[in-house]
């Protein structure tokens, strides 16, 4: 079994590096304009935008594994540019549907004959996405849906998910140390996270988690999972049809208010994250209905996620900061997350910061203001500073998806106010105060304690000194690798002086034949080569901020 995986892996990691050599050829030239020597190549809007589709259309032919890993990219700012996150955006989680018979199978090996366990079952799929399909059926008269995982899938997703870490190394030789960060816990995460999706049992027993939680919500209903007729492989649960949340004109001609339909999405999220903590993770359109009296219906948990209370706490601090429009507040909670780089440049940060709360409160955002942004950035730091660590993938995936549903459901939908309100009707904000005030109070108890212990010891130390006594140990922190890269290029200056000295006195000595002194010339070449790019400056991020909300109106006023 292990050695047909690691075959299969093998296989498809040529197909993998066939499939995306354009695209590798393109980065490689944008780093060596000659693939092997040569200046870097400046790359506009519109070559990104087709490099874009190239990927789009290399991740749909290999299929459902890159599929997933696609939808999961699209979502992720901290490490495609908005060019491709706009183009990906629009993949779809939808491939041809399997034969009945492969369903067949599968059913028979874990539950027995179909007609045997439900009541009817219509044998054409009410949707194929790429690890399942589902049907519908009747159960002891009751409307149930089955979705049934893809037979041979378990295999392909693990012999894909060795290619994506085999691949790794190569794709971290195109981007920065920042987005490296957010590439390797991506892959931890979309492993994770597949895995889990395919596992039926486990959904089942997260379906059951949400709903308990929400029992006494009437806005929404989760379906009702059915244990005697569900395995690892197959879920049977409650049949709910409703209106797709995203067709406007349904949700119109039945009088439903979609601002309130906007509004309940956002707080049911925001319980599930930073009070239950576990979460329903993939809220696209697909997986979101509502029905004629205005609930909102929730389908397919194969993608859910759970949030510690330390991370719980973290958020409700950045909500608590973001309603004060408190930036220190917000950049240190960013950072106590583990999201933004303790060494970034906090002003500019702030600025930005600002510039992301003004565009969530709906607000016009002039141009030049975020060009001016745009170049405090690019002048103050090499790195990308906004990380994501594993435990905070899928939160951002939700907040990026819900956040386009309402959108879409109320172009003027004010994020802030409705976060703001529901912190303040669970009562974090004065939760939040004492916290803040008991860490306040431990500070001061650690001064006042520092102000009795430092004298004495000070005077130990300086005692010391008189005597001769005290040794100090220095340490060089050179995180920024200043040091290494200065004792580089002595080596490189010393190579090039001695290469430079050796042609020299070759050539004046026999000045019959330049052999020699050629020799000793192209021998010096490399190392003043090196020596030149030692010296050549570091160039910083170029990519431009993507503002949601400020995006979507100028794409309708360029459609209108």
């Amino acid at each position: 079994m292990v050695f047909a995986v690691n075959l299969r892996a093998y296989w498809r990691f040529l197909v993998v590096l066939f499939q995306f050599f354009p695209l590798i050829v393109a980065y490689t030239r944008d780093r060596r304009r000659f693939l092997l020597f040569g200046g870097s190549r400046e790359i506009g809007s519109e070559t990104q935008t087709q490099r874009a589709e190239i990927l789009l259309n290399s991740l749909l032919t290999l299929g459902p594994t890159f599929i997933k890993l696609g939808q999961l990219l699209s979502t992720r700012p901290d490490i495609l540019p908005p060019e491709y996150i706009d183009v990906i955006s629009s993949l779809q989680d939808d491939v041809p549907a399997k034969p009945w018979e492969d369903s067949k199978r599968v059913i028979e090996a874990e539950l027995g004959e179909v007609d045997d366990v439900y009541d009817e079952f219509d044998r054409d799929p009410i949707s194929g996405a790429s690890l399942g399909q589902v049907y519908t059926a009747q159960y002891n008269r009751r409307e149930v849906a089955v979705k049934i995982r893809r037979p041979g899938i378990e295999d392909l997703v693990e012999a894909d998910l060795r290619v994506i870490r085999w691949s790794l190394p190569l794709v971290r030789r195109f981007i920065g140390q920042g987005r490296a960060f957010s590439l390797e816990n991506l892959a931890d995460e979309f492993a994770k996270t597949i895995r889990q999706e395919m596992d039926y049992t486990r959904e089942r027993r997260i379906l059951s988690d949400i709903r308990e939680n929400f029992k006494d919500t009437s806005e929404i209903r989760i379906p009702d999972p059915i244990e005697e007729c569900s395995s690892a492989r197959v879920l049977t649960m409650e049949y709910l049809p409703g209106i797709k949340i995203t067709n406007l004109n349904e949700l119109d001609e039945n009088q439903i208010d979609r601002t309130e339909i906007a509004t309940t999405l956002q707080r049911v999220y925001l319980q599930m994250i930073v009070e239950d903590g576990v979460f329903h993770a993939d809220p696209h359109p697909g997986n979101l209905a509502v029905t004629d009296a205005g609930e909102i219906i929730f389908y397919d948990f194969g993608m859910s996620g759970t949030v510690t209370p330390f991370i719980q706490e973290k958020i409700i601090e950045f909500y608590v900061s973001v309603a004060n429009q408190d930036i220190d507040g917000i950049l240190d909670a960013l950072i106590e997350m583990g999201t933004l780089s303790p060494e970034a440049d906090r002003q500019v940060m702030g600025e930005v910061m600002q510039l992301a709360i003004a565009d969530a409160r709906g607000e016009d955002i002039e141009q030049y203001r975020v060009q001016q942004i745009i170049d405090q950035v690019e002048s103050t730091i090499y790195e990308f500073p906004l990380r994501l660590p594993r435990n905070l993938a899928l939160v951002l995936r939700v907040a990026t998806v819900v956040e386009g549903v309402c959108v879409t459901l109320d172009p003027d939908f004010d994020f802030i106010t409705v976060a703001t309100d529901y912190i303040e009707d669970q009562g974090y904000y004065e939760e939040t105060a004492r916290r803040l005030l008991a860490g306040a109070g431990d500070q001061v108890q650690d001064t006042t304690q520092a102000l009795f212990e430092v004298p004495p010891r000070l005077n130990t130390v300086l005692d010391r000194v008189e005597r001769n006594e005290l040794a100090v140990d220095v340490r060089i922190q050179d995180e920024n690798s200043v040091l290494d890269r200065l004792a580089r290029r002595i080596v490189y200056g010393l190579f090039v002086a001695v290469g430079a000295l050796s042609t020299a006195i070759l050539f004046a000595f026999d000045q019959s034949s330049i052999l020699p002194a050629a020799v000793a010339a192209l021998l010096t070449l490399p190392a003043a080569i090196a020596l030149y790019r030692s010296f050549r400056k570091q160039r910083g991020v170029r990519a431009r901020p993507q503002f949601t909300r400020q995006s979507m109106r100028e794409r309708r006023d360029q459609d209108s």
